[in-house]
């Protein structure tokens, strides 16, 4: 299929090992010629041949960062592929400077019975879950977030069909334009003196 977006999109994909991430990603990649994937994992394994943490996190993620600005310098939107349970990681996949982007945070939502099953199926445990458990903070960036549910087959069609509706719109929350504006220190300097005098 080829569907079309009109702008850019910086989109992260976040949520436990097995929840999806990947077959989100891919679906998207397919479906939109101007999306491109980015895989940590991958990535992680193609310099290293490690699992999380490998020797250099650092490294890691520098690389995720540089490709995913050569993407949006290049006209396409990135989607990044990676686990991303704390607020920091996923603020960093996030930010860039390339501009006008459109963020994005999808939260994979699944039931802990149904991620507990797909675990064992696949790694034979559920050590997994148990070091993703340690580390999830719930998103700070609520103007940027959407839940997707990926329980089963038709809860993933459903959520893909709400993910490509927003995706195709002119007119959506995640335009620049309607993020709060951030105030340089002298013009809140400024205003505090306005407002105390």
């Amino acid at each position: 299929m080829n569907r079309t977006v009109k702008e850019r999109w910086n989109i992260v994909l976040s949520g436990y090992p097995n929840s999806g991430k990947t077959i989100l990603a891919k679906r998207l990649v397919a479906d939109y010629q101007c999306f491109a994937r980015v895989n940590v994992d991958a990535l992680r394994e193609m310099l290293f041949n490690e699992t999380p943490p490998s020797r250099d996190e650092y490294a890691v993620y520098a690389l995720v960062a540089q490709t995913r600005d050569t993407l949006l310098k290049l006209g396409y939107s990135p989607v990044i592929d990676s686990t991303a349970p704390d607020n920091v990681t996923r603020e960093f996949l996030l930010s860039t400077r390339i501009s006008p982007i459109n963020e994005l945070l999808i939260i994979l939502n699944i039931d802990r019975k149904i991620l507990t099953e797909r675990s064992i199926q696949r790694n034979g445990n559920t050590n997994l879950i148990t070091a993703w458990d340690k580390r999830w903070e719930q998103p700070k960036k609520e103007c940027c977030l959407l839940k997707f549910k990926s329980n089963n087959m038709k809860e993933f069609e459903e959520s893909y069909a709400v993910l490509t509706e927003l995706l195709e719109s002119e007119t959506h929350p995640f335009k620049p334009e309607f993020r709060p504006r951030l105030f340089p220190i002298n013009e809140i300097r400024k205003r505090l003196k306005q407002f105390l005098t």
